[in-house]
């Protein structure tokens, strides 16, 4: 990637704050994208439409690799989201499927990929941060995975929300 040219990346937020980080975002002068979805909420007085981030702390920002900093400083981020070791980059087209699907389609949900026996996923935090490991089990919101270097396998119970499922 050339000096200067952006590209797309999502950054963890706190939780709940998906549309305040766009917001301060934005007000630094990058381009982000909040996806919001509508949604009927009913109360027990009244139903209303509202507007719900479509992914749960998860806000994209379009900037070059030279800004990363300056978008790790604002208020309510908690990090880019990594993959292989990097800041994972987002797709155009991906962002531009994301806009289409939401402006063609009501009441949209995001479901994340389940962890399955097996599965290969990297730990994203702990001691064990960016180690490749295989699921043995899942129980409920933990993880059972097996570490296997050095020879032998070092079994870990993991939180679900510690570890991404490696692609190929």
């Amino acid at each position: 990637m050339s000096m200067g040219s952006k590209v797309w990346y999502a950054v963890y937020t706190r939780p709940r704050w998906e549309k305040k980080v766009y917001s301060l975002l934005t007000d630094e002068g990058l381009e982000a994208y909040c996806p919001l979805n509508r949604v009927r909420k009913k109360w027990s007085d009244r139903i209303k439409w509202v507007e719900e981030p479509l992914f749960k702390s998860y806000v994209f920002v379009k900037i070059a690799e030279e800004d990363q900093t300056r978008v790790r400083m604002v208020n309510g981020i908690v990090n880019f989201v990594y993959w292989l070791g990097k800041p994972a980059v987002v797709k155009e087209k991906e962002i531009e499927t994301i806009r289409k699907f939401l402006n063609d389609y009501d009441e949209v949900w995001a479901e994340p990929l389940g962890l399955r026996t097996d599965t290969k996923v990297t730990i994203r935090q702990g001691a064990l941060m960016d180690k490749e490991a295989r699921v043995m089990k899942v129980l409920n919101n933990k993880v059972r995975v097996v570490i296997e270097s050095i020879g032998y396998s070092l079994v870990a119970v993991i939180d679900k929300s510690n570890v991404t499922v490696v692609r190929k």
